[in-house]
């Protein structure tokens, strides 16, 4: 079950790195411009992905007992993010945390054991679940949302395959 986490952790860097990219190639007002999203533009979906990617993977690790090897992974604060329409020196700040939360993704699941997969920690609903189950919702919410900036750009009328089928992450 670790191979298959590690393999999607590797996925997601990949399609992030592209995101970024595709997004790097529009101006700041088109990437801030609110595009009838939940999350209004296009920074603010990518801040919303790479945010709950550091807040899942906190919770996570400060799930798991002290001797757990995924317990020193260092990881970004979610917390320092900016908000709102973010200016040319944010939008960058932002990238920098993608990339810092998704090498920490990969080496978090690097370090986790199979049996840390199976401790339970607290879900949002209070209820117990394991390890395993919050990752697999990591994993699946920033897919989702990397579709929805994916159909923001085909509207847009932006060539965009990050979400095609490469295995060069592999």
């Amino acid at each position: 079950m670790k191979q298959t986490f590690l393999m999607y952790a590797k996925y997601l860097q990949d399609k992030d790195k592209k995101i970024a990219a595709l997004l790097d190639g529009l101006s700041n007002d088109e990437r801030e411009k609110d595009r009838g999203s939940y999350y209004k533009s296009l920074s603010g979906l990518f801040r919303h992905v790479t945010g709950a990617q550091g807040f899942f993977l906190g919770t996570l690790q400060s799930s798991l007992p002290g001797n757990s090897k995924a317990k020193l992974v260092p990881l970004p604060d979610a917390k320092a993010l900016p908000e709102g329409i973010l200016t040319e020196a944010q939008w960058k700040e932002l990238k920098a945390f993608s990339e810092k939360a998704d090498q920490a993704l990969v080496d978090f699941l690097s370090a986790l054991s199979d049996e840390d997969l199976k401790i339970h920690a607290k879900w949002f609903s209070g209820d117990m679940v394991p390890l395993s189950f919050m990752l697999s919702q990591l994993l699946v919410h920033a897919v989702h949302h990397q579709g929805a900036i994916s159909q923001i750009l085909d509207e847009m009328k932006i060539d965009n395959d990050f979400s095609g089928i490469g295995v060069k992450f592999l």
